[in-house]
């Protein structure tokens, strides 16, 4: 059994599908708290589900496309079932995490969309860098930056552990506090291969839970 805040049907906002149909499944419970968290509403609460009923309500959107997250999906252990149900059911699965847990028992067939928690999101002593050893060419690094302390703090970190050959980045402001104008004209300067990403779902539906 699985404690589950929500199970909806939205547009990608963030990641390599960005803009495509995606039903996303948010476990509860989160052991961090970042200071620029926008899902805190998924800390407690929730509904106990089963594994198969989990995969029966991404069914019934009738899109191919899941996306687990959080809150921190893998501080619930059942996640990992989870995922390689979902699998065999043939979604296309990706899973959003901190990177602040041991990702090594996700199911290979998943796409791994983890965080490098930056300076100021108060948690960047939570980052295990031995995930980096379980990511391959088919993941993705995110970096949500505040501020120009949080950008060259990432361009170092990307250079000290030679992100750009094994996966894929990407750098996100974060959401009206960083500009993403500002980001961006940081990013051509120094010519830095990583995608910029807007999250999309908050220029659409503002910060409302279900989008």
């Amino acid at each position: 059994m699985l404690r589950i805040t929500e199970i909806f049907l939205s547009i990608q906002g963030e990641s390599g599908t960005i803009g495509l149909p995606t039903v996303f499944v948010r476990l509860t419970g989160c052991p961090l708290r970042c200071e620029y968290c926008d899902t805190a509403y998924a800390f407690n609460g929730g509904e106990k589900m089963s594994v198969g009923s989990i995969v029966e309500a991404a069914r019934r959107f009738d899109v191919n496309r899941v996306t687990v997250t959080g809150g921190e999906p893998l501080a619930q252990p059942e996640c990992f079932p989870l995922l390689r149900a979902l699998c065999d059911q043939e979604f296309a699965v990706s899973i959003e995490t901190s990177g602040a847990l041991l990702i090594d028992e996700i199911d290979p067939r998943v796409t791994t969309v983890m965080d490098l928690k930056t300076p100021s999101s108060g948690e960047q002593h939570r980052n295990l860098y031995e995930n980096l050893a379980y990511l391959d060419n088919d993941d993705e690094i995110k970096f949500v930056v505040s501020d120009r302390a949080d950008y060259d703090w990432a361009k170092a970190t990307i250079s000290e552990y030679h992100l750009l050959e094994c996966v894929h980045l990407l750098m996100s402001p974060n959401h009206e506090v960083l500009h993403p104008r500002e980001l961006a004209e940081w990013i051509l300067e120094d010519r830095l291969p990583v995608r910029l990403q807007v999250q999309l779902h908050k220029y659409l539906w503002g910060n409302e839970p279900g989008h």
